[in-house]
């Protein structure tokens, strides 16, 4: 037995075991687009429908106040949801953001563990998702066990907790064992996500640079990024 015949028998299990672990909703990719922030931006979501998108609250250039996340929420088309970025906020404070802003889905993109997501379930019935900035197989089996409803994979960049625009290191997931669902994200755009897709097998692609021009979120992009990915998120 050679050395790529057992790495591609890996790759294989790998996906059966991820396959197994998801729902019948697996059989098509989610998408989500982050760092809504404009009453434009949510014409564009509502025009091309993703299935996600992200409310950013930690301090960042794509940041939203709560009350202003309210305001877009509420003009967000049925079937698509909202989630909250959160980076180590106190767990009373991601509650009353969540309320404020209506978002349905929590995100958290810091160093939060276990009792930290086993606390935050017991004050809110929302989704926990975790993001965990990937630089060993390690990385992923630590977030792989904290008890959040799913993972989103993302790049390693020091002092930074997301938004890098740098590509994940899509070998490391790729072979890694992962029980948890997992959104990609980390860099991906028009040339490279049908790539992603094939090479990685998440259960669903989180972009924001990507869909930008000059830190602005671009219809014409948007357009473009969902046409791409539409024949893998509905029976053909």
């Amino acid at each position: 037995v050679t050395l790529d015949s057992k790495k591609k028998l890996l790759d294989e299990n790998n996906k059966q075991k991820r396959n197994n672990k998801y729902t019948e909703e697996r059989h098509f990719m989610k998408i989500k687009l982050c760092g809504i922030k404009r009453t434009e931006d949510i014409e564009y979501i509502n025009e091309f429908r993703p299935d996600y998108i992200g409310f950013i609250f930690a301090p960042s250039a794509r940041q939203i106040t709560p009350e202003h996340a309210a305001i877009l929420h509420k003009n967000l088309s049925i079937g698509i949801k909202s989630v909250g970025i959160f980076v180590n906020e106190p767990i009373d404070s991601v509650v009353r953001v969540t309320e404020i802003s209506g978002t349905d889905v929590i995100q958290l993109h810091g160093d939060e563990d276990k009792e930290y997501i086993d606390k935050l379930k017991k004050n809110t019935n929302k989704k926990i998702w975790k993001a965990v900035r990937v630089q060993s197989p390690d990385d992923i089996y630590s977030a792989d066990r904290l008890g959040a409803d799913f993972l989103l994979i993302d790049s390693f960049k020091d002092s930074q907790y997301g938004g890098t625009g740098k590509t994940a290191d899509w070998n490391v997931i790729k072979h890694t064992i992962i029980y948890t669902p997992f959104f990609l994200a980390g860099g991906i755009n028009t040339g490279n996500i049908v790539e992603a897709i094939s090479y990685v097998d998440p259960y669903g692609i989180d972009i924001s640079g990507g869909i930008e021009t000059n830190g602005i979120k671009d219809r014409e992009k948007i357009k473009k990024i969902m046409n791409i990915i539409n024949p893998y998120r509905f029976d053909s």
